[in-house]
């Protein structure tokens, strides 16, 4: 997935099949994270999204804000002249494309894609621990993280 040229590269775990992805940036990891990962993490009372904001139920609720996206997977109709496949879209950018988003697809001008609904998160960067490790995160970051590359892997 890549989100306006700063990165959001194309991750293998991210793919219609409704794994997420993640990537570093100066201070920030930002994780895209589609609606439907969500809805399991919430019936297995694992996560939950509550008024923008992704709780992680484990270590007592850490809260991370959450922006409304969508990863296109394919060009449906039309040429991608835009380079959008495989990127991830915020609600404000697919605004500022003139897109028009039904469901998942998202049309822009004469072209139609398939689009993976979900939210970008958010969070100051941090190494995120190996999964197994023994040593307890040590910040919110690398919870979020560890739960995400545990669960999402």
């Amino acid at each position: 997935m890549r989100m306006d040229g700063a990165c959001f590269n194309h991750f293998p775990q991210a793919s219609s099949r409704g794994k997420g992805g993640w990537c570093k940036l100066e201070g920030v990891t930002k994780l895209f994270l589609p609606q439907t990962q969500l809805e399991e993490w919430a019936l297995a009372d694992k996560a939950d999204l509550r008024e923008g904001r992704l709780v992680v139920m484990a270590e007592g609720g850490v809260a991370f804000p959450l922006t409304p996206a969508v990863h296109f997977v394919q060009l449906v109709s039309g040429e991608d002249t835009q380079g959008l496949v495989a990127r991830v879209k915020t609600e404000e950018q697919l605004a500022r494309l003139g897109a028009e988003q039904m469901a998942d697809s998202v049309l822009v001008g004469d072209n139609a894609y398939e689009v993976v609904p979900g939210y970008v998160a958010e969070v100051a960067a941090g190494a995120p621990r190996p999964e197994g490790a023994d040593k307890k995160p040590d910040s919110e970051e690398d919870l979020l993280a560890a739960f995400i590359l545990n669960k999402m892997g």
